[in-house]
């Protein structure tokens, strides 16, 4: 009985082994084998590069062989659905194919040009060769965008009026094509604003992509500008893009003035004893404001010589102010011509006139003269009268 037993037993145990033993057979009959791994590697030493928008990066990749045989190596860039433009070089020509030998290395660049008009992040790419994966990312540092760039270290300049101001300027095309841009200036009427570039007057200039130029601008203001600081909008643009860029111009301004009358006559005359009213004119010929101007005059002795007003608070750049000059002859005056020097005079500035003052005898003397002339006619007629008969 035990025999049977151990018998059953055994029996059941050998099916059960069988039945493994089929479905091992069977399960290694319909496994895949593994795949081999690739003999070729692709290294760089810098798996992440940083660059702004409108640069370019290039990667120095080493392809290495760890076969026992050469291998030829089909080249590959995947830009992971970014629309970057790309460059596989080898001894300075573009390559996507090569030979390596076994236990050798092979170098070729991968130069990626960053969009000009590109969000700022990271961007992942990869190099393939023959099942080999090299993944690499760039990390555009700022936000990229297509626009126009017109910029100047100094925007400020200050001279006189026969100053010619001068500025550097640089334009800037951030966009992904060349541009030609025309150049303008908004200066008020009178003013003569010229663009050059390397020398040579222009009035447009042609920009590559990513391209800067250096362009110059003259600024000439008119002879009658005054004293102030003007501002002069420039721009550089073109129907898909532009620039602009206000520059400033300081001017000092000049100091003139003069002193005569309303008919420049510089002349008059005087009764002895007797005053002369003179209009003059104060005008300033600079292009600043003048104030504080005082009147003075040196005359004759005895003579006496006052304005009105005495001051001029101020007179605009340009402008004619009206005074009274009040001339007195001494009494005793004789007959004839006299100077008398007037000067106009500013902290900045004066001027002086010289006056021609005829001096006429009063018409009481003359009177009177005639009077003696006639009292001693009649005494002598008297005389000859009286003694003549005897």
């Amino acid at each position: 009985m035990r025999q049977a037993c151990s018998k059953s037993w055994f029996h059941r145990l050998s099916a059960i082994i069988l039945s493994l033993g089929v479905v091992f057979v069977f399960a290694g009959a319909n496994a895949e084998p593994a795949a081999a791994a690739s003999a070729i590697e692709l290294y760089t030493p810098y798996l992440q590069l940083s660059a702004p928008p409108g640069d370019s990066i290039t990667y120095a990749i080493d392809v290495i062989n760890h076969g026992s045989a050469t291998e030829t190596v089909d080249l590959g860039f995947d830009p992971q659905g970014s629309k970057w433009e790309y460059e596989l070089t080898a001894g300075g020509r573009t390559v996507s194919r090569l030979a390596v030998k076994a236990g050798d290395t092979q170098s070729v660049n991968l130069q990626l040009n960053v969009p000009l008009e590109v969000n700022k992040g990271v961007y992942h790419f990869a190099v393939k060769a023959n099942g080999s994966t090299l993944p690499i990312d760039v990390n555009v540092s700022e936000q990229g965008t297509f626009r126009t760039e017109l910029t100047t270290d100094q925007p400020n300049m200050q001279g006189h009026p026969d100053s010619t101001f001068t500025y550097s300027l640089s334009l800037r095309n951030r966009t992904a094509s060349k541009q030609t841009y025309g150049l303008s200036a908004q200066a008020e009427p009178g003013w003569d604003v010229t663009f050059s570039d390397g020398g040579n007057s222009v009035t447009s200039v042609d920009v590559d992509a990513g391209g800067e130029k250096s362009i110059s601008v003259s600024v000439k203001p008119p002879e009658t500008v005054k004293k102030d600081t003007y501002q002069i909008p420039i721009s550089a643009m073109n129907n898909s893009t532009s620039a602009n860029l206000t520059v400033e111009a300081a001017v000092t301004g000049t100091y003139g003035l003069t002193l005569s009358t309303p008919n420049d006559l510089l002349s008059t005359d005087v009764t002895a004893g007797s005053q002369r009213k003179v209009d003059l004119t104060v005008t300033n010929t600079g292009s600043a404001d003048m104030k504080g101007i005082n009147l003075t005059a040196e005359s004759p002795t005895g003579w006496e010589v006052s304005f009105v007003p005495a001051t001029l608070d101020s007179v605009a750049a340009g402008q004619t102010a009206q005074v009274q000059a009040i001339i007195k002859a001494d009494k005793q005056a004789l007959a004839g011509d006299y100077v008398v020097n007037m000067t106009a005079a500013g902290v900045e500035k004066s001027a002086s006139a010289q006056f021609r003052v005829a001096v006429k005898t009063s018409v009481l003397w003359g009177w009177v003269g005639i009077l003696v002339i006639i009292v001693v006619a009649a005494g002598i007629y008297f005389l000859f009268r009286k003694y003549g008969r005897r």
